[in-house]
């Protein structure tokens, strides 16, 4: 069970970090609506600027310290607890736009990921 916590913790956080980092100002077929980048995807949402940057520094910090929670694992169920809760918000989002299932697939499967991890480490320790 270990293995497979960690395992999901790596995907997680590098997801999330791709999501943030790499792809943050590429189009991917995920995008809320039409959007084209977070920032348009935001703007569909109509959520603000600094909504958008709260949310990526949450998401950003709480990855770091997923992946940071394999050596100091204090770490793992605060920030897969903050990750679920946002991917709840995530979906909600996608629903308010009425984008079709595929487009929230991701955040859906984020979330189970991230409540599986929360399972694995806090309930079957």
């Amino acid at each position: 069970m270990e293995i497979l916590a960690t395992a999901l913790q790596v995907s997680v956080a590098l997801g999330l970090l791709n999501v943030w980092i790499v792809r943050f100002n590429r189009n991917t077929r995920y995008r809320g609506g039409d959007s084209s980048s977070m920032r348009e995807e935001f703007r569909t949402y109509g959520l603000s600027p600094a909504v958008m940057y709260v949310v990526g520094a949450l998401k950003i910090l709480a990855a770091l310290a997923l992946a940071g929670g394999i050596w100091f694992p204090a770490l793992t169920a605060p920030a897969a607890l903050i990750i679920a809760i946002l991917m709840i918000g995530a979906i909600v989002m996608h629903h308010k736009v009425k984008d079709p299932l595929k487009k929230f697939l991701p955040a859906l499967v984020m979330l189970i990921m991230a409540v599986s991890i929360l399972i694995l480490k806090t309930f079957l320790r």
